[in-house]
């Protein structure tokens, strides 16, 4: 049985990704700074001997570094991390503040850092494995008044690119996946209609389109991709920005 740590994984695409990857008969350790008991509850109904919560504040390095001995003691090592925790901000550069700044790139950033630090040396022990960061389209362009999260994301995708070029030796494949607007708590209802409406495909992004590019990314499937920063847009990045 194949087994995945997925972080930030208690809603929106990392809850789907948990889902998607337990139904398919992986074990999952999933990791996120919140708790839902209801959620947990309708998933350990399903997939008890499965599924391990571990509440993990991902930005922290103590708190990673108990998550990887939890790990150690419900099933010995992971095969694939998929680094999914992360926080969002808007507003213009001058105006952010040291802390949003810190929380942001702490999260989105650093915690790659911190997964890396403690798991990747069991995965060069073990052979190989997989790694898939969740990237966003905003780490391939810019967005109008999100400079901080672009440059969280654009960190995340190059990151991505140096990570596989280093542990292609040790038979470590890292991708990313890198959606445009998803339907999450960090897309408020009022703005999914705008969203829609620039979408080629008339439509917002659903959490399960993106796990399913996880997947592929974690799996076999995906057996010669290697730095490879996918885009899950419906071709909103296809465009040249001209008039219609």
């Amino acid at each position: 049985m194949n087994r995945i740590l997925i972080t930030g994984a208690i809603s929106g695409i990392g809850l789907a990704s948990s889902i998607l990857f337990l139904q398919r008969g992986w074990k999952v350790i999933m990791a996120d700074k919140n708790t839902d008991s209801e959620i947990m509850s309708q998933i350990e109904e399903n997939f008890e001997k499965q599924v391990l919560f571990v509440k993990t504040d991902v930005s922290k390095e103590g708190e990673v570094k108990n998550l990887h001995q939890k790990i150690l003691s419900f099933c010995g090592r992971v095969d694939c991390v998929v680094n999914n925790a992360g926080v969002i901000t808007h507003g213009l550069l001058h105006e952010a503040s040291e802390k949003i700044w810190d929380e942001v790139m702490n999260t989105d950033v650093k915690a790659i850092y911190y997964t890396s630090k403690f798991f990747i040396p069991d995965m060069i022990e073990n052979g190989g494995g997989t790694i898939v960061n969740t990237a966003s389209i905003s780490g391939l362009a810019g967005d109008y008044k999100m400079p901080i999260y672009n440059a969280a994301k654009g960190a995340v995708v190059n990151l991505t690119r140096a990570m596989a070029l280093d542990y292609a030796e040790y038979n470590i494949r890292v991708n990313s996946v890198c959606p445009s607007a998803v339907r999450t708590k960090f897309v408020s209802p009022n703005n999914i209609p705008k969203h829609a409406a620039a979408n080629p495909l008339k439509r917002i992004c659903e959490p399960e389109e993106v796990a399913k590019a996880i997947y592929f990314l974690a799996s076999n499937e995906s057996s010669y991709c290697n730095g490879v920063n996918l885009p899950i847009t419906g071709g909103l990045d296809a465009h040249t920005g001209q008039p219609k």
